[in-house]
């Protein structure tokens, strides 16, 4: 290939390949309730460059993360907004809902990747009907997967234990599809009102063998925060975990099934690049997870001295060891 035809062939690149609008610096600021939704917005990076947003030269991200804490995720959503950023992006119910007050009355876009109740913010799946758009990561409404599960994984379980956070946006939400599942399934629910750190650190030495055959625990960030003294309380009495989150079969829960995180980042940033070329938030339906996984962690298996059905092992996306 001659100079010139090199010239003309970068030309092309640099004018076509990358997005027109990405030629200024786009600042997505990533708000965030806990460690657990990191996967999503790696995906969602991972796939933004791979659409032509190359981080340091036409995109820059900042990450953050409130732990928990409704006072610090209201802090940095209000601080993100006087920054004015083209795009905040969100990985939860609870941050969405943040991020969707703090923007009120302004022109930025949210864009949530996993919220797992996003009816508390929009106007329906077709159209938020504000500057909200994104993925519903369907967490509440499969609560019945979870457990059919729990039935699947340990047949003999009768009893289920379930911390619900009533301070969490999705406190009505979880508790509906629980009982509903309960009830559908002959299990009889345990409901433990765990509001903030202190409770459940009063709470969790009372979910034993003898009060409990398994534990549950909902989409809620202050419980998902603290989900390795539960792990630890439910291997301690060799109960059955099941969560809501893929990253913590990860950390220790025994199982769980719900959409690939990863997977949701990598699907939000396709909608993320149709808002930066132009297309309202509003125009955008709401849509669901195109993965799904049944995730196991067999380490916690045997610490509890459970056998997995092999027609579950089968059935698992994931194990791990």
């Amino acid at each position: 290939m001659n100079t010139i035809a090199f010239l003309l062939v970068l030309v092309h690149f640099v004018c076509y390949a990358i997005p027109s609008e990405a030629q200024k610096l786009f600042r997505i600021a990533s708000l965030n309730t806990g460690e657990q939704f990191v996967s999503s917005f790696e995906g969602f990076k991972s796939r933004m460059a791979e659409l032509g947003y190359k981080e340091g030269w036409n995109v820059r991200y900042s990450y953050y993360d409130a732990k928990g804490s409704d006072s610090v995720l209201n802090k940095f959503s209000r601080n993100i907004v006087e920054e004015k950023v083209d795009l905040i992006v969100t990985s939860s119910t609870t941050a969405t809902v943040a991020a969707a007050r703090a923007t009120k009355g302004s022109n930025i876009p949210v864009l949530f990747l996993s919220a797992g109740n996003p009816e508390k913010f929009i106007k329906s799946f077709s159209s938020s009907g504000s500057n909200l758009a994104g993925i519903s990561s369907a967490t509440v409404e499969i609560t019945g997967k979870k457990f059919e599960l729990i039935r699947d994984i340990a047949p003999w379980v009768k009893r289920i234990a379930t911390l619900q956070d009533p301070n969490g946006v999705n406190f009505e939400a979880n508790l509906r599809e629980s009982r509903n599942a309960a009830k559908i399934l002959g299990f009889t629910l345990r409901e433990f009102a765990t509001g903030s750190r202190e409770e459940i650190v009063n709470i969790l030495p009372t979910i034993t063998r003898q009060s409990a055959d398994a534990i549950f625990t909902p989409p809620d960030s202050l419980i998902t925060q603290l989900i390795d003294m539960i792990i630890n309380q439910a291997i301690r009495e060799k109960l059955p975990l099941i969560t809501s989150l893929l990253a913590n079969v990860k950390k220790g829960c025994l199982a769980t099934y719900a959409a690939d995180y990863s997977a949701l980042g990598g699907q939000g940033a396709v909608l993320a690049d149709k808002i930066f070329r132009g297309t309202k938030p509003a125009d955008l339906p709401v849509e669901l997870p195109k993965k799904w996984k049944l995730v196991l962690n067999m380490k916690t298996a045997r610490a509890i001295g459970l056998n997995i059905p092999k027609e579950v092992l089968l059935r698992a996306d994931e194990v791990f060891e």
